[in-house]
């Protein structure tokens, strides 16, 4: 599956870009000179398939067998149809070409997620559907010179404490310089950003981009989108942070994913003219909220992702769906019955975007082919409820997600087998380290 797309070419470029997403969400690749622009295009770069699944500091996972079982084999990383886009990593202006990676003998690389998500579109343009897909994604502007999350220092504003801003307008013309840049490096690259909101945290805001019927470029997108707004952020002395809980006390920021389906004849099969939907709409419901426990790590991949799923926050905790409830996992949305769709909210924005979508789909058409019926929607607060919860740990979630039968029928075992290396890896690291607490709490005491 490949893009292609026009977009404006800085003349003043001074070097290409060309890089795949890990399986972190990362980009990795090579800088090189604007002469090799045509190899670039026609051969693409040989990069080693391991480089798609290091861990979050860049380091070889060992337990993905490709670095030493395998000899560190490289692959073929091509350009994906998509640019080259003006967006720079640094000062200098450049032309960045986004990237995938396959195999030498021509067959699709699953470790890269790209080619996750490319292979559940396949399964429903087997089926005559299309799905059309939303993303909405938050980040925290802070001190790029801080150690820790502090909150941005706007130039002429005086922020007196860390006191919470949701829709703000203030907020929202504080930034506005760093705002107008965001879209117009979007519209530079391609990338159809809608609004822009100041949400609940201090310095915190989300950006809605457009819906549309290719899920692979909404994906390409949202990966594209933070990139942007690091940035943009950099040009106006800030630092953006899509960590999913930056502060203790202030909300986390999270990657919400709205979907619908349409058929062959462009028709929404969730539309029945009604707020409740088709049965189709409900078996996909069914469907991603049964393989919501088991995928939890694709969603929350990170140690610091379970801070944000906690009772008491809009980010959800329980396995449940309801209409226009904003504490379920799965929220559907009122408005036009043309629109009807399903809202997924258990994502943090630290989450890769091509894995998030590729699990709600392929958790959703599952649904569909079975004809699952999900439980009664809920409506209050769902944290109270009785419904099964979301894994509460980073520990948990991998356990499950490393031997889950469902994972397995719904996803290839390279990226299975690549993702969970990667994350053992990091636990390892994490489990090893002497926090600056447990010092506090048992150095003298104890």
């Amino acid at each position: 599956m490949q893009l292609s797309q026009s977009v404006p070419i800085r003349q003043d470029a001074a070097y290409l870009l060309a890089a795949h997403c890990d399986l972190n969400g990362v980009f990795r690749g090579k800088r090189l000179p604007l002469s090799a622009a045509d190899k670039l295009a026609s051969g693409g770069i040989r990069m080693p398939m391991s480089s798609i699944g290091v861990d979050i500091w860049g380091t070889d996972v060992i337990g993905n067998s490709l670095t030493f079982d395998q000899g560190d084999l490289d692959g073929i990383v091509e350009p994906t149809g998509r640019g080259p886009l003006p967006l720079a990593f640094g000062a200098t202006p450049a032309l960045f070409t986004p990237m995938w990676m396959r195999k030498e003998d021509g067959q699709p690389f699953f470790g890269d997620p790209r080619r996750t998500l490319a292979a559940v579109l396949d399964q429903f343009a087997a089926h005559g559907l299309t799905p059309v897909v939303a993303t909405e994604v938050e980040f925290y502007l802070v001190d790029p010179a801080a150690r820790s999350a502090q909150p941005m220092a706007v130039p002429d504003v005086k922020h007196t404490d860390c006191s919470d801003t949701i829709y703000s307008m203030q907020e929202l013309a504080d930034v506005d310089a760093f705002l107008n840049e965001v879209y117009r490096i979007a519209a530079d690259c391609g990338v159809a950003v809608d609004g822009a909101t100041s949400e609940s945290g201090p310095g915190q805001f989300e950006f809605n981009l457009m819906h549309g019927p290719d899920a692979l470029k909404v994906a390409d997108d949202t990966v594209l989108f933070k990139q942007i707004v690091r940035s943009a952020a950099r040009r106006h002395g800030f630092a953006a942070s899509f960590m999913a809980k930056p502060y203790a006390d202030h909300s986390g920021s999270g990657l919400h994913v709205h979907f619908s389906l349409i058929d062959a004849q462009g028709r929404n099969i969730f539309d029945d003219g009604t707020r409740e939907g088709t049965d189709a709409m409900r078996h996909a419901v069914a469907g991603v909220l049964a393989a919501m426990h088991d995928s939890t790590l694709i969603f929350a991949p990170h140690q610091n992702s379970y801070r944000r799923l906690r009772p008491g926050t809009l980010a959800p905790t329980t396995v449940a769906w309801g209409y226009e409830n904003r504490t379920a996992a799965l929220r559907i949305p009122g408005g036009p019955s043309v629109a009807r769709r399903i809202e997924h909210r258990v994502s943090g924005a630290d989450a890769n975007p091509y894995l998030v979508i590729a699990a709600i789909l392929a958790a959703a058409l599952d649904g569909i082919a079975t004809a699952a019926e999900p439980p009664a929607p809920l409506a209050g607060n769902v944290h109270d409820s009785d419904a099964p919860h979301i894994p509460a740990d980073w520990r948990s979630a991998l356990s499950v997600f490393e031997t889950s039968p469902l994972i397995a029928r719904l996803f290839h075992p390279e990226f299975i087998a690549m993702f969970t290396a990667c994350k053992r890896q990091e636990l390892d690291v994490f489990d090893r380290e002497i926090t600056a607490l447990e010092y506090h709490s048992y150095l003298h005491t104890v």
